[in-house]
């Protein structure tokens, strides 16, 4: 076997990435690898806008079924995105007997338990490094360079989006409205972004780091996910004077019996190397028994990125057809120590909390005591300058506490004629 062929299904920007690559390193690639891997047909909807890429007009088509139902391809890049068709396209083409490279997190997160295992039983594998962190290759290390560890955290940054609109607030002083707009200016965000900056995509992505680390694929609605379209400007500046950073975090912690899982805007202290992560990069930090403490860091967005991950899984599907192996990409261990997953009212946390209050006596007293009727403590205070309308912001940090009383807590000092917006609270980890 001298050639591997591939059908691209999805012309797009990454797509058209892949194409890029497989053309520009054509003889490197085969030096490497000892194969050709040759695009046989590429099907989009829109087969005549042009790209960045110039490709033969005979390899285009706005029939899928010329790429599912050819006996000469051996591997379906999906690059389409979303739930339908890409479902029904995978679907399909591991019943004709077809591999698969995919980028869609959305599509594995919400039905990944059914397309495993259709995988598993036609003897073809999914392969989906592209579906989190682009380029950065946590996939692959987890599953192979990682594969005799047990792991406790995963910690992760894995929006390029909200990192980018957090990043421009924290050093330029943007507002978030403003830093979004900048975002969709230079394209990093969707006219409609609220995948993103609601912490959906995030999710998304942490259902497929889980599954490789705990061998558990929560359902997306186990996830307690919170975005950052309610952070403000003086969040983040408050945030910095207290020595810490707030990014976007992707949270996994087994705990004894009990795993969480959620995805939040987090104070992290300055000093760690995830409060470094600026722009629309990405980072994952993971705790493991053998290897330690481990960051994965790069570019969590951008055409040639997610294409180089996409190739990457190519060529590692290129060896295992040329030597007739099936390696299930899912060979998963259970971690059965774990019995249940923590509901988030159950999750302690240190927290810092921000009041709007009216500057009169007795404000703070009455705000102390209602958190120490729920036995919350307080491990510092700051109260900002008079400001014109006589409202002032109090800023406090929290010592650890369950997350069920501090929102009891918060309601009730909300409920204060003296508090004039709803109390924001974020929560801190002291990775």
């Amino acid at each position: 076997m001298k050639k591997i062929n591939v059908g691209l299904v999805g012309f797009g920007n990454v797509g058209s990435g892949v194409v890029k690559i497989l053309r520009q390193r054509k003889t490197f690639l085969r030096e490497k690898i000892g194969l050709e891997i040759n695009i046989q047909k590429i099907y989009d909807k829109d087969i005549t806008s042009k790209r960045d890429v110039d490709v033969d007009r005979s390899l285009l088509t706005r029939d899928s079924k010329k790429i599912l139902n050819d006996p000469q391809i051996d591997i379906v890049v999906e690059l389409i995105g979303g739930i339908h068709p890409a479902k029904e396209y995978i679907i399909e083409a591991l019943k004709k007997g077809k591999n698969i490279v995919t980028a869609n997190k959305a599509l594995l997160a919400q039905n990944g338990k059914e397309l495993f295992a259709l995988a598993q039983d036609r003897q073809k594998n999914i392969y989906f490094e592209a579906a989190v962190g682009a380029g950065i290759p946590i996939i692959k290390s987890l599953r192979e360079g990682l594969v005799a560890n047990k792991f406790y955290n995963i910690l992760g940054i894995v929006n390029g989006t909200s990192n980018f609109i957090l990043s421009q607030m924290s050093n330029n002083n943007f507002t978030f409205k403003a830093a979004l707009a900048q975002a969709q200016l230079k394209g990093f965000a969707e006219k409609d972004p609220s995948l993103d900056i609601e912490g959906i995509d995030s999710a998304h992505k942490l259902i497929l780091l889980v599954y490789l680390c705990f061998g558990r694929l929560v359902n997306f609605s186990d996830i307690f996910i919170e975005g950052i379209s309610q952070i403000s400007l003086a969040d983040i500046n408050y945030a910095k004077e207290l020595g810490f950073e707030i990014k976007l975090l992707t949270i996994a912690k087994k705990e004894k019996e009990e795993l969480e899982v959620r995805v939040h805007p987090t104070l992290i202290p300055r000093g760690h190397l995830l409060s470094s992560v600026t722009g629309i990069f990405n980072a994952i930090y993971v705790s493991s028994d053998l290897a330690g403490n481990l960051l994965f860091y790069g570019p969590g967005a951008g055409q040639l990125s997610a294409a180089s991950a996409v190739v990457s899984d190519l060529v590692d599907l290129t060896q295992d057809i040329r030597a007739g192996l099936f390696r299930p990409t899912l060979n998963i261990r259970v971690d059965e120590s774990i019995k249940r997953l923590r509901r988030i009212d159950d999750i302690e946390s240190r927290y810092y909390i921000r009041f709007m209050a009216v500057d009169k006596p007795g404000v703070l007293a009455k705000i102390s005591g209602i958190l120490a009727q729920s036995g919350i403590s307080i491990a510092s205070v700051t109260q900002k300058e008079r400001s014109k309308a006589h409202v002032v912001p109090i800023v406090m940090i929290i010592h650890e506490a369950k997350e069920k009383n501090l929102r009891q807590a918060l309601e009730a000092i909300d409920r204060l004629a003296a508090i004039k917006q709803k109390s924001v609270a974020i929560r801190m980890e002291e990775v």
